[in-house]
């Protein structure tokens, strides 16, 4: 599949942070191109590397490789659902990371739950053993089963799945798939557990798979995922309702946006009871929002805005370099007090013009509380000017390709037009 590409109209709009939909199609198509490519040359490598891969790894991650493509004959575009999912693009990466073996072959293993997946959500009979290491096997976007022993027979009848351990005749899970068309899979009994769907959407809270955040964390200092029995799943449907809420109060197309773009998020742990909340996106996993509980529904709104930038932005670069690699130069920005590569400018300042954006808004809107109009004014106001800096800084730089400049100057229009709407309110 070969992407569309982007018109200069798509270009701009991007640049000026708005909710462009024909581009994201775009974006997206890119992504998963891609995705396949890089999927393929994982395959490329196991069959060209064999003495580096155990014997038996490398038949299961060949098994699977065939009922992918099965699955994905039958129903396409559930198939694309779940090569799509944002752990799946961290797997990816981190397989095609890792060195020959141990680490590698059980980074292929993940194959096999990926594929099972989409055969069971297109609906393709099933009879089969499967690997569940440590006694847990994950099925992407869909939940997780745990079972003694390390391995798990799966049968399919009509739309019914049952799964359990190997040579048991108790202790079996049913999952129940609606409808191929629309993949939906749930399931109860023993050791099954379901991912949460958040409220109004189709994303879902993961605090199960393997794969939601590196093994060393994210941020500085890291935060661990946070576990399923920990993460308080009313709190965080709360807040994710509320902030979606004032989004649409705000701006309904950002709303819309948001629901368009996050697929999942990822509970991080809290940090300690004097660590302030934290949220990051993984470049290899765009449309994951990996965060500690954000204290307020307005912090929730925030975070969803300037994350989804981040994963904007990301999906761009992979199909329109907006710079180069490898350059050593760092920079002092106005919202991070360790000096920034040319990449980590981008990135801040992009997020941050999207939330000037916002604060504009929400300080203007009728009928939002009080104190976010008043806390929003105040942002926008010290936010501005520390973007207007950070867009001096990536135009003076020469790291920026000849579409990333282009791209920054169409954000620096965007930023200056913020800033004549401050003063013709004033």
């Amino acid at each position: 599949m070969t992407a569309a590409p982007l018109s200069a109209a798509d270009f701009a709009e991007l640049a000026r942070t708005g909710p462009a939909t024909p581009a994201m199609a775009r974006l997206d198509a890119g992504l998963r191109s891609r995705r396949l490519l890089l999927l393929k040359a994982l395959l490329i490598r196991v069959q060209r590397r064999r003495e580096g891969v155990d014997g038996a790894v490398a038949r299961r991650f060949e098994a699977a490789w065939g009922l992918l493509e099965q699955a994905e004959r039958t129903h396409p575009r559930v198939v694309r659902a779940v090569l799509d999912y944002p752990t799946t693009g961290a797997w990816l990466a981190a397989a095609l990371a890792a060195p020959e073996g141990p680490a590698l072959d059980r980074r292929l293993d993940r194959l096999e739950s990926i594929a099972v997946t989409a055969a069971l959500r297109a609906g393709c009979p099933l009879d089969l053993t499967v690997s569940a290491p440590g006694g847990v096997f994950s099925l992407t976007g869909v939940g997780r089963l745990r079972v003694e022993g390390e391995r798990i027979r799966l049968r399919t009848r009509a739309r019914v799945v049952r799964l359990g351990p190997e040579g048991s005749r108790t202790g079996h899970a049913v999952l129940l798939l609606a409808d191929p068309r629309s993949g939906t899979l749930t399931g109860l009994g023993s050791g099954w557990t379901p991912l949460r769907t958040l409220p109004g959407a189709t994303a879902v809270l993961d605090d199960l798979d393997p794969y939601r955040v590196p093994p060393d964390g994210v941020g500085a200092p890291p935060r661990a995922a946070a576990e399923h029995a920990r993460t308080d799943a009313g709190a965080w449907s709360g807040r994710w309702r509320a902030a979606r809420h004032l989004l649409r109060q705000v701006d309904p197309d950002r709303a819309a946006e948001v629901a368009r773009v996050v697929r999942t998020v990822v509970p991080l742990t809290a940090g300690g009871p004097r660590a302030v909340p934290m949220s990051a996106t993984l470049r290899a996993a765009p449309g994951a929002v990996l965060a500690s509980l954000p204290s307020s529904a307005r912090t929730m709104a925030e975070t969803l805005v300037h994350e989804i930038h981040h994963s904007k932005l990301a999906a761009l670069h992979e199909l329109v370099p907006l710079h180069r690699p490898g350059r050593p130069a760092r920079h002092q920005v106005g919202w991070r007090s360790d000096p920034r590569p040319i990449a980590g400018v981008l990135q801040g300042a992009y997020a941050h013009l999207a939330l000037t954006d916002l604060w504009r808004r929400a300080a203007a809107a009728d009928g939002l509380p009080t104190a976010w109009r008043t806390g929003a004014g105040q942002q926008f106001e010290r936010f501005h000017d520390q973007v207007g800096g950070a867009l001096a800084i990536l135009l003076e730089s020469d790291e920026l390709t000849i579409a990333g400049r282009e791209f920054v100057r169409e954000m620096k229009r965007h930023h200056a037009s913020l800033d004549s709407g401050r003063k013709a309110r004033g």
